[in-house]
């Protein structure tokens, strides 16, 4: 039988190293579910690595020490549990459950989901030698354990939202082509999956509240309903804050286009509406599935050599004569300059500043080459040994350093029917969850480079941030930036102030990149994607914000003429 009320979804993790008192925390108050997602590219090399050395590891261990502490409440609660903290090793972290669990002497049913591992295949699939390379997998798998009696759900690779929308399916008993439904809870998964960032953490506008409110924040709850509309909380008493606003943010994270592709279905996020129903209660409904593409997305990492890097603080005055005697000094010390070889000057310093800290900029020196020699303590101590010879006040961040290993990310694309798909139940039984029937390939969202408007009546320079909120982060090499309004009049006048060219004005690092931009009027919102900025991936640390967490601050910082009847008073003091 299915149900008619809606579920209680809780989120426990939004990545490897995330609180650990979360699942206690969670637990507090009523909930149906809880998931954790555990994975993200840089995680997935690390528990590579570890696989490598170890091939019984490659799973999220901070799962299982969680765990061991909240097994039993979480049983007696009648709570289930869905993480993806399986890793590279599924079957060897429920197994540690189910170890944990005869050991705690708790009645435990645990299911887990495999077949996104294609990293016997990656000379295949393109990638030789890649180290990883995982199938993002929907949630039936998932869905399939639960109906077959499971308490706690691992996975592998799966996409994060599939671990929201599973619970739906088992619950509710969607099918395959229940597209509206699967997408409103594809919307709640994305929104609940990173933690915190829903409620308060990372937020544009967090000056607005008292540090006390956003002191702790509790972790997110999506009241999924059966028709796939969601209300998105928090456990009462706790801290944070759930509004439109932050709501808005994440929906806006990591995202490209108005299509947001999935292995079970295509999410318009061009259809999602938001409503503020209360205090730390906002409604998401509205939203409209297209069935999901042919392919499957597999993300690879390879091993792409060495990486080191050294700081210089350059204090006072002459800061660019200080960088250009200290580079030059170093590259001609070398005995063989590495492959890579890159400079990056943080002006951080001020004129006539009353502090030495605000005097002061740093250069960073960063080393890249597939011979750990050529970017070891070689390279950085060649660069400690020019402090009594170089420019006045030299002083290194850092003693030297080895240079540790980077990786490089390379997503390709597959055939659905080329992946495995495989839950294996609590009694043992492995079933091959088929892909979908019915696809459709992904309509292309075109860039609209956006049209320069005119502005109503007088405007004033202020920060772009006085009425705009943005979420910045990593996709692969490209990063995206969702830049949001709070009113219809505020957004007729971005959509029309911030197009490609202003954004490339504003955000000169842009100005050779490739640039793409979408509408989301529902949300109030334009998204960006900035290809290439992120160099090779997150892992390779091409920038000094490698995530690109703090380039949507960035735009945010920036002066713009803005509309004064916009401003109220928000730019009061300015």
């Amino acid at each position: 039988m299915t149900r008619d009320t809606p579920i209680r979804i809780g989120n426990i993790s939004g990545f490897y190293g995330d609180r650990a008192s979360a699942l206690g925390e969670m637990l507090s108050g009523p909930v149906d579910y809880l998931t954790g997602d555990y994975l993200a590219e840089l995680t997935m090399l690390i528990l590579g690595r570890d696989r490598l050395k170890d091939p019984s590891t490659g799973y999220a261990k901070t799962f299982l020490r969680a765990l061991r502490e909240h097994l039993a409440e979480a049983r007696s609660r009648g709570v289930k549990i869905v993480v993806n903290a399986g890793g590279l090793n599924p079957g060897g972290l429920a197994e540690q459950v189910s170890a944990l669990a005869t050991e705690l002497g708790v009645d435990t049913a645990v299911g887990w989901v495999d077949g996104d591992d294609l990293v016997s295949r990656a000379a295949d699939l393109g990638v030789p030698g890649a180290v990883t390379a995982n199938a993002y997998l929907g949630a039936f798998g998932i869905a399939d354990c639960l109906n077959s009696g499971a308490d706690i759900v691992v996975t592998g690779r799966v996409t994060d939202a599939s671990l929201t929308v599973a619970p739906g399916i088992a619950e509710f008993g969607w099918g395959r082509e229940d597209y509206d439904a699967l997408a409103g809870a594809v919307a709640a998964g994305h929104v609940i999956e990173c933690s915190a960032q829903a409620t308060g953490g990372n937020y544009a506008f967090f000056s607005r509240y008292p540090v006390d409110t956003l002191l702790h924040p509790g972790f997110p709850i999506a009241e999924l309903a059966s028709d796939g509309t969601s209300v998105i909380t928090k456990h009462d008493g706790t801290g944070g804050i759930v509004t439109v606003g932050t709501v808005t943010a994440q929906l806006l994270y990591e995202v490209t286009g108005p299509r947001y592709a999935g292995p079970d279905v295509t999410l318009r996020l061009d259809s999602v509406r938001l409503e503020q129903q209360g205090e730390d209660r906002v409604a998401i409904t509205g939203a409209v599935g297209e069935p999901p593409s042919p392919t499957t997305k597999v993300a690879t990492t390879t091993l792409g050599g060495f990486r080191n890097e050294i700081g210089f603080l350059l204090t006072g005055l002459d800061i660019e004569r200080k960088a250009e005697l200290l580079e030059a000094q170093l590259r001609a010390g070398l005995d063989a300059e590495p492959g890579e070889l890159q400079f990056r000057l943080a002006r951080t310093d001020h004129p006539d500043a009353d502090t030495e800290a605000a005097a002061t900029a740093v250069l960073t020196a960063v080393a890249w080459d597939a011979d750990p020699d050529k970017v070891g303590r070689n390279f950085s101590s060649a660069a400690v040994e020019l402090v009594l010879a170089t420019y006045p006040g030299a002083s290194p961040t850092a003693p030297p350093q080895k240079g540790s290993p980077y990786g490089v990310y390379v997503p390709c694309y597959i055939a659905n029917e080329q992946v495995p798909h495989r839950a294996h139940r609590p009694d043992g039984t492995v079933v091959e969850i088929a892909p979908p029937t019915r696809t459709a390939g992904i309509a292309t969202d075109e860039s609209d480079p956006g049209a320069t408007g005119e502005s109503v009546g007088p405007t004033r320079r202020v920060p772009l941030g006085t009425i705009v909120g943005t979420r910045s982060g990593d996709k692969g090499g490209s990063a995206n930036v969702g830049a949001w309004v709070e009113s219809d009049d505020a957004y007729a006048w971005l959509r029309g102030y911030l197009t490609i060219e202003r954004l490339r004005q504003l955000l000169p690092e842009t100005t050779e990149l490739p640039v793409a931009r979408y509408e989301l009027p529902h949300l109030r919102a334009v998204n960006f994607v900035i290809e290439d900025v992120l160099g090779k991936g997150v892992a390779h640390g091409y920038r000094f914000d490698p995530q690109a967490k703090g380039i949507g601050e960035w735009l945010r910082s920036r002066h713009a003429d803005i509309p004064v009847a916009l401003l109220g008073d928000a730019s009061e003091g300015e």
